[in-house]
């Protein structure tokens, strides 16, 4: 079981060098002209949030967290896809949905895919955005069950 957790930090490791690499000549981030940010996260998991804009509309976001629910010492790691739909009435806003996966290293680890959705605002005038999140889980090993987090958060655009 090990192996696969290995695996798949692995692959997630690996996934973000190769978005990193090819997102040279990305536009930059709606609102602030900047693509970087770095935040927290409250909720179930509650820890650090990344956001990395590629274009207007996609984004790639990581996670490292902790539960604040039923496993002791356990550590949430996730990583995600995400394509917005910003709303033409109200600048800053959109809706976001993805693909994911996550690992939550505890001692029963557990791996599975991650379905997030979500309105973000993103701030005209200063390097922030604030965002609030569902998220549908199937999670695929040891066990095929479902199960989810949310979140509410803030992030500062380098």
């Amino acid at each position: 079981m090990r192996t696969l957790y290995t695996l798949l930090f692995s692959a997630v490791l690996m996934l973000l060098t190769v978005i990193s690499t090819t997102n040279a000549q990305a536009q930059s981030a709606p609102g602030h002209g900047k693509n970087f940010g770095v935040g927290v996260m409250l909720g179930e998991p509650s820890g650090v949030t990344v956001k990395n804009w590629f274009s207007e509309r996609s984004a790639f976001d990581i996670g490292a967290a902790w539960s604040l629910t039923g496993r002791n010492e356990a550590i949430h790691m996730h990583a995600d896809y995400l394509m917005h739909s910003w709303f033409p009435e109200n600048d800053g806003v959109a809706f976001y949905y993805g693909i994911g996966g996550r690992v939550i290293f505890a001692d029963n680890p557990t791996a599975g895919a991650r379905i997030p959705l979500g309105l973000t605002y993103v701030f005209t005038n200063v390097p922030l955005d604030i965002f609030v999140e569902a998220v549908p889980i199937l999670d695929l090993a040891p066990d095929v069950k479902f199960a989810g987090n949310g979140a509410v958060g803030l992030r500062y655009y380098f």
